[in-house]
């Protein structure tokens, strides 16, 4: 597994947890991502690390956008079209920024780590003190930069924090191999190794796992 620093991948106008996964990831690898969007990061991994990278996407417009540039992406659900992938069929199995928007996170994590030797998870953290902060005071659901759209329009139905997480993982008996809270500016939250205080100061969560 690459031991680079993961912010070194940081490319033009790429997500800053676009970054931070693909530093997880290993050159050669096969890899899914699942809501891949256009494609960015299936094109930085093939670019850079020379990987056997291809995506699924529910969005058809921008799947066409992505098979416009010669990239392997197919349209699908997270939630459905992942049971028939079969065992051990990538090395990485990628899900940014979209646990927090299917309909069964737990069991969207599972199959990810079923037809994946490891996942890699990125999500915005509900936990982090600004998200707290509108909530005592405003008493309504915030809106900060991971949480940009109001509570009548966000395809987001299951916000988890952090600490949310690493509970899930240990409930399912899963492997953390490497975890980091970042903000949008790339910097990332100074403790890591604290998960109290990365829970709430950490906009972002990214993870690595593997089944035991």
């Amino acid at each position: 597994m690459s031991t680079h620093d993961p912010v070194r991948f940081l490319a033009k106008n790429m997500r800053v947890d676009l970054a931070l996964i693909a530093g997880m990831i290993a050159p050669r690898s096969r890899v899914l991502d699942i809501g891949c969007g256009d494609g960015f990061l299936i094109d930085h991994l093939f670019q850079t690390k020379g990987c056997d990278a291809r995506g699924i996407e529910i969005d058809m417009a921008q799947v066409t956008q992505a098979v416009a540039h010669g990239l392997p992406v197919m349209q699908g659900d997270a939630d459905t079209d992942l049971a028939h992938y079969p065992d051990n069929a990538f090395d990485y199995v990628v899900l940014s920024r979209a646990l927090q928007a299917v309909e069964r996170p737990r069991e969207v994590l599972g199959q990810m780590l079923r037809i994946g030797t490891r996942a890699v998870v990125s999500f915005p953290n509900f936990g982090h003190w600004q998200v707290r902060w509108q909530l005592l005071v405003t008493g309504r659901m915030p809106m900060t930069p991971a949480w940009d759209r109001p509570w009548y329009e966000t395809p987001n139905i299951h916000p988890c924090t952090i600490h949310d997480f690493f509970s899930l993982c240990e409930q399912e008996g899963y492997v953390i191999e490497r975890w980091l809270a970042a903000d949008d500016g790339g910097r990332r939250a100074p403790w890591t190794r604290f998960l109290m205080l990365a829970n709430i100061f950490g906009e972002q969560g990214v993870f690595l796992l593997r089944r035991r």
